[in-house]
């Protein structure tokens, strides 16, 4: 990839990507504050979404009479409380009513708490993991980071599923075949850093076919990840370096860094998803702003209806 290409706003790609599609019907866990509801509505306003709201009828309504906001028309799926928007949440996916969930104003371990029940909840055989969606001003493409917010120590199968997860939102994106950066302090494999040996493992999983759909190379250090002239000073032969759709970090910690670092210092915007559960789940925070929230939701329609011609095929 040309470094001097111009960069294109790839999130109001995004935005436009998903014209033609129909909203998702999402489970919005527990809206009992202005930006929760105003993250819901613009996503409605933009045909991503057909929200639900779940929780307590009386604290929805009085959050959305304060901001100033019109819900008049939504179903409203009355709860007592947090736990209980959690749990009614999962159970209308399980129902076939929801076909996304969005996280409201509830903490991330109670929507998850939920979500990963072994008899009520969306397990499906692959772990679940987090992908951030970034549009970097100084990357001309969608930079995708996984994971930095569900597997604190991933081993090795662990990362095989984080790898396949995030591959296939990256297909859902448009991106045929993802060009995946197995993430680590260097280039070269040594056995003291555990990393570089899982790297060079989930490299040659994806030669047997245990991982497919991308293209894998690591270990890489950041620098020869995204830029081909490091890598190439480095000695790093690869398709992959200076055009990486997707960084897998070694661990939460190193993800999350990075993740946060091309925001606030990169001025990056960022979106995301839980992917690996029966529905994608939008994990938004109260410090996302109401961008952030909408490409979330245009993640999940994407990958939605990229999952729904792949059941049709």
């Amino acid at each position: 990839m040309d470094p001097n290409a111009p960069h294109q706003n790839s999130f109001d790609a995004m935005l436009k990507a998903t014209a033609p599609l129909d909203p998702i019907t999402t489970a919005i866990v527990h809206p009992c504050d202005a930006a929760s509801l105003e993250g819901a509505l613009a996503a409605r306003d933009h045909t991503l979404i057909t929200p639900i709201l779940v929780g307590p009828t009386a604290r929805i309504q009085d959050a959305a009479t304060e901001a100033g906001l019109d819900i008049a028309g939504l179903e409203i799926v009355d709860t007592a409380h947090s736990h209980e928007s959690a749990k009614t949440s999962v159970r209308l996916v399980r129902e076939g009513r929801a076909q996304a969930l969005m996280k409201g104003a509830l903490h991330t371990d109670e929507v998850m708490g939920a979500v990963v029940d072994k008899t009520t909840g969306l397990r499906t055989a692959r772990r679940m993991s987090h992908v951030f969606v970034l549009d970097v001003p100084t990357y001309p493409k969608p930079l995708l980071i996984t994971d930095a917010a569900i597997n604190i120590f991933p081993d090795l199968m662990v990362k095989a599923d984080i790898v396949q997860n995030a591959i296939g939102l990256a297909q859902a994106l448009g991106v045929a075949i993802p060009k995946v950066a197995i993430l680590s302090a260097l280039e070269t494999i040594y056995p003291k850093i555990p990393s570089t040996l899982e790297a060079a493992a989930l490299c040659k999983m994806a030669d047997r076919g245990q991982i497919t759909g991308g293209i894998l190379e690591g270990p890489l250090a950041f620098d020869n990840a995204i830029s081909a002239e490091a890598a190439k000073t480095k000695g790093v032969v690869s398709d992959v370096p200076g055009d990486a759709d997707i960084l897998v970090a070694p661990d939460l910690e190193a993800g999350n860094m990075i993740a946060k670092q091309l925001m606030y210092l990169a001025g990056a915007d960022s979106a995301g998803l839980v992917l690996g559960a029966r529905v994608p789940i939008m994990l938004t925070s109260r410090a996302d702003g109401t961008l952030s929230r909408l490409v979330s939701a245009a993640l999940a329609q994407l990958m939605v209806h990229h999952n729904l011609g792949k059941a049709v095929m």
